[in-house]
């Protein structure tokens, strides 16, 4: 099962490592559109849809709440082993692991 995910994650994390050359040190509408995008698509391919679960838990702001924010951000970051949560660090800018975590903690804008 894990490689199943891993197949359809690795074509993700190259399309998002292509996008991340461009980050500038300045998020445009444009970039946050993306960012948005990916936490609705890619990030709910496993935490699901709506983020409230899947093969990955949830990730709704009742969720997050307590959850130190440098916690999520270095899942972001570094993946988690024995899972199929991959890093992300390597492809995302700081700002942009900034707003995933600032939007996962307060809720994602859907309909962009």
């Amino acid at each position: 099962m894990i490689r199943t995910v891993m197949a359809l994650i690795v074509p993700v994390m190259a399309g998002l490592a292509a996008s991340a050359l461009w980050a500038s040190s300045e998020l445009t509408d444009e970039r946050i559109r993306q960012l948005n995008q990916m936490l609705i698509h890619d990030c709910g391919s496993c935490h699901g849809l709506t983020l409230s679960g899947g093969l990955g838990p949830a990730l709704t702001p009742a969720a997050m709440q307590g959850k130190p924010t440098e916690t999520i951000r270095q899942t972001i970051v570094n993946g988690r082993k024995g899972t199929p949560m991959p890093p992300f660090g390597s492809m995302l800018s700081g700002q942009d692991i900034d707003w995933l975590v600032d939007a996962i903690k307060d809720g994602i804008t859907r309909g962009d």
